[in-house]
């Protein structure tokens, strides 16, 4: 049995106080990854820096 070996990719969107609503640059960070061949696997959200890391992953 062969296993798969995995890239990861790690994105981070923080506040903004001007420009795209963070929901509209997740959605365009998911778009423009998922048209990559990423595969999303979580988000975590860090409120001492105001940000959401998202974490992918695609076969390597």
């Amino acid at each position: 049995m062969s296993h798969t070996q995995w890239n990861y990719l790690l994105s981070e969107i923080g506040l903004q106080l001007f420009g795209p609503s963070a929901a509209d640059r997740i959605r365009e960070e998911l778009g423009k990854r998922g048209a990559q061949g990423w595969e999303l696997v979580t988000v975590a959200y860090d409120s001492n820096s105001s940000t959401h890391r998202l974490y992918f992953k695609k076969p390597a």
